[in-house]
Parts: structure tokens; C-alpha cells; sequence
């Protein structure tokens, strides 16, 4: 009789330990199933902001580079190194913005449909906000 009860909870905690082992693979494998962005994908979308960011301080500096660039800052007597460093202190929403404003700048005098004393006002203006964001 005491072999027979024995073999009774043997067997049971045998069925017990399958189920439960049975349980979690699925689960493991249900885990895994479920993940519908990859590791890489995570990974460039938390390197999109800083991407982004980099995008619009160059657009910047490459208006501010330009003859009528160079031109803006003598006349506002504002040294371009001052202008890089403020642009580092710059939240990212306004240096969009700013990095916006400078790209259709330069394609409106590209295409002709700014003249150059206009460009420099946009220019002066951009210096401008850039300097009251960080004094701000």
C-alpha cells in the first residue's frame, strides 16, 4: 500500500512539474511572439532626435557660412562662435524651428525668390532669436 501511495504522488507531482514547465515555454515563446520592434529599430529611434538636432544646427551654420551669412553677423556684431555655442544651449523644439526657417531661407534665395537684402534680414532675424533663446 505505501508503494502504491507513493507511485500516487509521484505521479501527480510528475504531472504538476510538466504543466507547469509546459506553461512557461509557451509563455517564452508567446513573449517573443508579441515583440513587434526590433532591437535595431529601437535603437534608430532613439538616435532619430539627436539626428534630427544635428540636421537643423547644420542647416544653420551653413546659412550662416554663406557671403550674406558672414555679411548678418559683421552688421549685428555677433561673433559666429558665440551663435555655435547658443545653438548648443538651445532646446531642441526651438532649434527646429530656427533650423526650419533657415533651410526655406536658403532654398527661397536659391531659387530666386528672396533677393539678397532679404536674405540678410532673415538671416539678422535668426541671429536674433538664436541669442534671445539662450538669454531667455
Amino acid at each position: 500500500m505505501r508503494i502504491k501511495n507513493y507511485f500516487w504522488a509521484l505521479g501527480t507531482a510528475a504531472l504538476l512539474l510538466a504543466g507547469i514547465a509546459g506553461r512557461t515555454s509557451a509563455q517564452n515563446r508567446d513573449t517573443q511572439a508579441q515583440h513587434v520592434v526590433s532591437p535595431d529599430e529601437l535603437s534608430q529611434d532613439a538616435a532619430r532626435p539627436a539626428q534630427s538636432r544635428q540636421a537643423d544646427e547644420d542647416s544653420v551654420r551653413e546659412l550662416l557660412k554663406t557671403g550674406e551669412g558672414r555679411e548678418a553677423l559683421q552688421r549685428a556684431k555677433v561673433d559666429y562662435q558665440r551663435i555655435d555655442k547658443a545653438m548648443a544651449q538651445m532646446s531642441d523644439e526651438d532649434l527646429a524651428k530656427i533650423g526650419s526657417r533657415a533651410r526655406e531661407a536658403k532654398a527661397d534665395f536659391a531659387a530666386g525668390a528672396i533677393g539678397r537684402t532679404l536674405l540678410i534680414v532673415i538671416i539678422l532675424i535668426v541671429i536674433l532669436a538664436i541669442v534671445l533663446s539662450v538669454v531667455f
